[in-house]
Parts: C-alpha cells; structure tokens; sequence
C-alpha cells in the first residue's frame, strides 16, 4: 500500500511517501519538510496568517518535488491522507485542500489524520509495534497520558491542566530571550549550565494520578529571571538547565504514575512499552529522565528518531495507510479542525467546530 501524506498544522510545511506492507513494516520512499523558522523569528512565535500563507504557497511545489524524489506519480498512489486537525485552521486547510483536490483530480481514496495519531503512531515507522502501548504524548500545545489501544482507540489517562510542556520551554525561551524556535534554543542554553543552581518547583510532585501542570514552574522561571539585573551567560545556562530539569522530571514522575496503571490493566504484557512522541520527545533530557523512569518501571522505552518527533508528513502518511487498511476513507466534505480529541471520550464532547473553544487543553 502506497500513500502520500499531507501535513501544514502549524509551521512546517510537509509531504511524504511511505509503503506499508501486510505485516506493519514501512518504507519511506520520499520525505519533505519545509520549515518557516525564518519568518516567524522576528515575533518570536508562530503567527498563524503568516503560517498559513506560507503553506499555500509551497504545498503543490512540494507534492511534486516529493513524487519526484519517490520515482512515481500520482498514479502509483493507492491513497492520499493529509492532516485535518488539529491545529491552526488556516494551515491545517492547505494541506487538507490540497489533499482534496488530488483526490478528486486523480480518482484516489481521501483519508483525514489527525494529527496527534499522527505523532501517536509515528515509532511504527521504524518497527511494526503492537498494541496496546503507554503514550506519552508532548506536541506543542498538547501534553497527555494515553494508553494506544489499536489504529483510532486511544483511552486518555491525564493531560495538562493548564500550559504543556513544550509552552513551558518556548514561552520561559521567549522571556530569557534566547531566540526562536524557543524549545531547542533553551536546551542548547541548558547544555552548559548547572540545573541545581536555580530552585525551581515539581509540579505535582509526589501526587497520584496521570495530570500535568506547567504554568507555576513557568512563573516561578519568570521570576527568577526578572530578578536578575544583568544576566550573565552562566545566569542563562543555569536557568534554562533547572527549567529543563524541572520539566524532565515532572514528565518522567507522571509517567510513572500510568507505567504503574498500565501493568495493573494489562497484567499479561511481557514487555510493556512506554512511547514518547511529539516534538518535546527531541529533547535529550527528557529523553534520558524516561528512559531511567521506564527501566525502572521494567518498560521498554521507544521514541522515533529525531527527525520524526517534530512535525513531519511520514507520521500522517501512515496513520492514513493505517486506516485505509481497516477500510475507512473520507469524503470530500471533511472539516478542518481546530480541536480534535485524540480519545474518543472527549471527541464525544467536543464537537467539530473550525473556530476551536476555550479550556484546558484537549
């Protein structure tokens, strides 16, 4: 099976190929990002109609540069899938639309991703994982606990109850100004600096349950900064290495929390697997706070590569295949969505609505 994948959601621009085969196992025939760091680092965050213009502008070119690089036409496709929520509406409509018109255009199936199972299944590009799985997903402004029950059922265990973990680290960069993109920017910083200096809280620390909160560390990182006169390198480096700190180990204390849940529910699994995915999943802290937490917890902790944690087309090509392979596509009519729950639960109650609503997040 053959798909093209879609992806515009926020501020990467993105198409791919993959080949799935019956047993699970993918090749990536051709994978495109172009990102917009450029233009949004003068405002030191995304701005959504320059987001927007951009994917417009270069979705069709980068269609048929990631054809050309696969050695194939459209023709060859069997599907195209593109991401249809969530995230900003604006982008998120060039890659739907541009998916819509090479559906229709080339006779093929239409498959809407979202784009969080996008993230969710992205460690199956590498090696076909069985279900169920512990998901630990950290993209944007999406921080949450689930357990990945098969392609399109996911049980959501906690989320944030009010910033994520990557807002932590873009919004306490923006505040320290290291620059844009906020995230690799503060981890760089962190590279250098003494995490113990600085006393940061743990949010949550030592509590039951699968929630998160961000807000107060990000507060209490503000004003620390806002304290000091005339910061010196070692001041950034110290700050951004607490805050980095902080943030691993709060992740990696809640993921603990489900690993413990998890082989009560699933007593039975021999090798239980913790999967982290989203662009936080980069990060070589966090990387490494999971990797002790799920050795001790005596799971298997798996991440995608580097270049597949951050948004890319080859994770929706392939939940797109996925689906497609269960016998399900779209119509041309499908919305794009500002929201769209991962679990099914809360996608009861959360209508499709462009404009998105206000509240923790979903």
């Amino acid at each position: 099976m053959t798909v093209l994948g879609l992806e515009s959601s926020c501020d990467e621009t993105a198409a791919a190929i993959i080949r799935l085969d019956p047993e699970g196992h993918v090749e990536v025939l051709a994978d495109r990002v172009r990102g917009q760091t450029a233009a949004h680092a003068p405002y030191g965050g995304v701005v959504p109609e320059i987001a927007a213009r951009a994917h417009a502008e270069v979705m069709d070119v980068l269609v048929a540069e990631t054809l050309g690089d696969a050695g194939i036409t459209l023709a060859d496709v069997d599907a195209i899938a593109a991401t249809s929520g969530p995230g900003l509406v604006g982008g998120v409509m060039a890659a739907l639309m541009t998916a819509k018109g090479l559906a229709l255009g080339a006779g093929k199936p239409l498959i809407a991703v979202n784009h969080l199972e996008g993230h969710a299944l992205s460690p199956r590009l590498v090696e076909p994982l069985a279900f169920p799985y512990l998901l630990l997903l950290v993209s944007g402004g999406h921080t949450q606990l689930l357990i990945a029950e098969g392609v399109g059922r996911y049980h959501r265990l906690g989320s944030t109850l009010d910033d994520a973990a990557g807002e932590a680290f873009d919004k306490t960069a923006k505040v320290m100004g290291l620059g844009f993109p906020g995230g690799p920017a503060l981890e760089k910083a962190a590279v250098s600096g003494n995490p113990a200096r600085f006393e940061l809280p743990i949010p949550l620390n030592n509590r039951p349950g699968f929630e998160f909160s961000f807000a107060g560390l990000k507060t209490a990182a503000r004003q620390i900064w806002e304290k000091i006169e005339s910061p010196s390198s070692a001041d950034i480096f110290d700050l951004a290495a607490a805050m980095q700190d902080k943030i691993a180990v709060t992740l990696s204390n809640r993921a603990s929390n489900a690993m413990k849940y998890f082989i009560e529910t699933y007593p039975d699994a021999l090798t239980p697997v913790l999967v982290v995915a989203g662009g936080v999943a980069a990060n070589k802290a966090v990387r490494a706070a999971l990797e002790d937490a799920a050795k001790a917890a005596g799971f298997r902790l798996l991440a995608p590569p580097m270049k597949w944690c951050t948004d890319n087309a080859a994770m929706i090509a392939l939940a797109g295949a996925e689906h497609f392979r269960q016998g399900e596509q779209d119509a041309l009519d499908v919305p794009a969505r500002a929201r769209w729950p991962l679990d099914a639960a809360s996608a009861k109650l959360d209508p499709v609505i462009g404009s998105g609503r206000k509240g923790p997040k979903a």
